[in-house]
């Protein structure tokens, strides 16, 4: 049984890392595979383990954490102008100021972000790792950062994961 929830939270921990890493298929085989594994335990795994990796990107985006030395020097080297790269930033301008924009509204009106951070740590709409960048950049406070997406992907899995348990019952009636 701890061999199970240490496999979860090191299989939430690299899906929070590197998003290509599905975690609820891990969840479904998990449960379909060992149904002795109960989905409380695996609820608290993954929403443990995602919110480690998560709280990686949360305090960068804070600026708490530093990039290593290589990748900080290499994303804010000064590159001689060319007309490719000029073209390229007038065609973000207007992302930048719509992604500034949405941080001056996160500041002025913090619960409508712990909110939409709430919301998102449950459905996954909008996109967990984009709210989880927004909520550092707008500086929201680390209690309601870590209470909020531990409380939402807790939701979220344990339902995932009580599912098949759940199916079963009805069909059996």
């Amino acid at each position: 049984m701890l061999g199970w929830f240490c496999l979860t939270l090191g299989v939430a921990f690299g899906s929070a890392l590197v998003p290509i890493v599905s975690v609820e298929v891990f969840v479904i085989g998990l449960v379909s595979s060992e149904p002795t594994v109960h989905w409380f335990l695996i609820g608290a795994a993954v929403a443990v383990g995602q919110m480690a990796g998560k709280l990686l990107y949360y305090l960068a985006a804070r600026g708490s954490i530093h990039l290593p030395p290589f990748l900080h020097d290499r994303l804010h080297r000064q590159r001689p102008p060319t007309p490719r790269r000029e073209r390229w930033r007038l065609r973000t301008k207007w992302l930048r100021a719509k992604v500034e924009a949405l941080r001056e509204r996160c500041h002025r009106h913090p619960f409508w972000m712990t909110s939409t951070y709430g919301v998102s740590s449950v459905i996954g709409l909008p996109p967990f790792m984009a709210t989880t960048v927004l909520a550092g950049l707008a500086d929201m406070r680390m209690s309601t950062f870590l209470t909020a997406g531990l409380a939402g992907r807790f939701v979220r899995y344990s339902v995932l994961a009580a599912c098949p348990a759940l199916f079963a019952s009805w069909l059996h009636v």
